[in-house]
């Protein structure tokens, strides 16, 4: 019986999946503020443009490095000047062990970048205070949402290449 269960433990243990984190680091960082200090003497009206991307590499056996994309722009409502521009690529080494296929990819597109989001905020923030821009808060980033659309739009793209069969 203890064989068993001991048996039972070591499968348990072989199923389960780890993931650990490396390293967290700052890939590449822009900020340019092209009409700096003109700018300050206009209305305060800003339209913010928030792009992001993800882009993951294999390293090794179980260890891949996820680069998030960040590009945050932000214009005048009234004069169409650029006030600033902040692009930052926030990266991370990961061990991941014990997922294949999809699960693998949901966990490169989603729980990976949910580590490296709140570095990349700060980051960005601490960038625009620093151009002595008004503070910047980026919202929280559903990247659970955005992989399961990704893989419906996938889905659609597959079956309108489909041939249909009468």
């Amino acid at each position: 019986m203890a064989e068993e269960n001991q048996a039972v433990a070591q499968e348990e243990e072989q199923s389960q999946f780890e993931l650990q984190i490396q390293r967290i680091y700052i890939k590449d960082v822009s900020f340019e503020a092209p009409n700096l200090p003109t700018i300050f003497h206009q209305e305060w009206k800003p339209q913010l443009g928030f792009e992001l991307d993800t882009e993951t590499k294999q390293l090794d056996e179980d260890l891949y490095e996820v680069v998030l994309h960040i590009n945050v722009s932000t214009t005048l409502e009234d004069s169409g000047d650029t006030a600033f521009i902040c692009e930052v690529k926030q990266a991370g080494v990961f061990t991941i062990k014990g997922l294949e296929g999809i699960q693998l990819a949901h966990c490169l597109a989603s729980q990976c970048p949910n580590v490296l989001y709140p570095y990349a905020r700060e980051l960005i923030a601490s960038l625009v205070n620093r151009g002595t821009f008004p503070a910047l808060n980026l919202s929280p980033v559903n990247f659970d949402a955005l992989f399961m659309d990704y893989l419906q739009r996938q889905e659609a793209e597959q079956n309108a290449e489909a041939p249909t069969v009468n």
